[in-house]
């Protein structure tokens, strides 16, 4: 007969050990992140512009998918712990990034070229996504974030907010990384032919308003001149700077939803506005006021990378291709269709800005 001391040892004992397990779980994924961080910067992936980012979620998924038998089930909390908790302070400190006086360089034109084409690109995408191809909410707004605004990281960010299924992040990524690589290329070409009819601003305000990664604008931008390079990559950040608006937009979107659907059913889940939203744009702030040395800056920077690639690593291993099957097909046309309006509604935008303000 256990006493209550024995229980309460018991008891010490298993949170203990969930304790370890889930410490374990974090240092597997930080392992894993350091070693897909190394891959990355292999020339042939560094060539393609594939971020340690995306290359975590490849690694995960066929680790998950394959192995996933290999690990300890203890060890499921600390990979839950990095795609879930860990991503959401590594997308706030995102916001190192970026700062007000890069985006006021380009002035209005990429702020206007920058907020049209991410509105209008959420829209289409979540429209297309859910009426054309009959997908799920969630898959339909995590494809569109992440050609919208500024790829998997955008994905993450969402997929934060929506607490969506790892698989759903999983098809947004893959739509990221086969146009944004698709436009590395293509653009470049298409401007060198002279199809596109811009200027070298305008190049810059096309190839940052509409390619998906950063790593990818620089790519591409990089092939016309270095101040198109210039332009690009700060009408991108500019694109970046509106993942907190449209976050807090969702955020109470998502909770009028919730409170419309929950009428009349007692305890249903309340979905809170996005906090870390507002610590990316506080260190937007820190950033822009140059609080921090750059050195410091720096190092927080390859941090963050670090923690995205490891809760994008997460994300990968929690992953099973059979739920991607479902309705992979369907997310690859609804980022097809994403695709050719960057490419079509961006140019025409992009003409519109340059003769409203030229």
């Amino acid at each position: 007969m256990s006493t209550p001391s024995t229980s309460l040892a018991s008891a010490s004992s298993a949170a203990r050990g969930q304790l370890y397990g889930q410490l374990n779980g974090v240092l597997f994924v930080a392992l894993f992140a350091a070693a897909v961080t190394r891959i990355a910067a292999l020339p042939a992936i560094a060539g393609l512009g594939l971020s340690p980012l995306i290359v975590g979620i490849v690694g995960g998924a066929i680790y998950g998918n394959a192995l996933r038998h290999g690990m300890p089930e203890s060890w499921a909390a600390g990979v839950n712990f990095s795609a879930r908790k860990l991503l959401r302070i590594a997308v706030a400190f995102f916001g190192l990034r970026v700062s007000l006086q890069e985006i006021a360089q380009v002035g209005l034109p990429g702020l206007v070229e920058s907020a049209v084409i991410v509105v209008s690109t959420l829209a289409i995408g979540t429209w297309a996504g859910m009426k054309l191809m009959k997908l799920d909410r969630d898959t339909a707004i995590l494809t569109a974030a992440g050609s919208a605004i500024c790829g998997a990281a955008a994905v993450l960010a969402f997929e934060s907010t929506l607490q969506s299924k790892p698989h759903k992040s999983a098809m947004a990524v893959g739509s990221v990384v086969l146009f944004g690589t698709l436009s590395m290329f293509l653009y470049p070409l298409l401007y060198r032919a002279g199809w596109l009819h811009l200027d070298t601003v305008g190049a810059g305000l096309f190839f940052g308003g509409t390619i998906h990664e950063v790593a990818q604008v620089v790519g591409a931008a990089s092939n016309v001149s270095p101040e198109a390079t210039h332009i690009a990559t700060i009408v991108k950040m500019t694109r970046v700077m509106l993942l907190v608006p449209v976050l807090l937009a969702l955020g109470v979107w998502l909770n009028r939803s919730a409170r419309g659907a929950s009428a009349g059913q007692q305890g249903a889940r309340k979905l809170a506005v996005p906090w870390f939203a507002l610590g990316f744009l506080a260190l937007v702030v820190v950033n822009s006021l140059h609080v921090l040395p750059d050195s410091t800056t720096q190092t927080l920077n390859l941090l963050d990378t670090f923690a995205l690639t490891m809760a994008m690593t997460a994300l990968g291993i929690e992953t099973r291709v059979s739920q991607i099957r479902q309705a992979g097909p369907r997310a690859l046309t609804t980022g097809l269709i994403v695709y050719v309006w960057l490419i079509g509604g961006g140019l025409a935008i992009t003409w519109a800005v340059e003769r409203f303000f030229g």
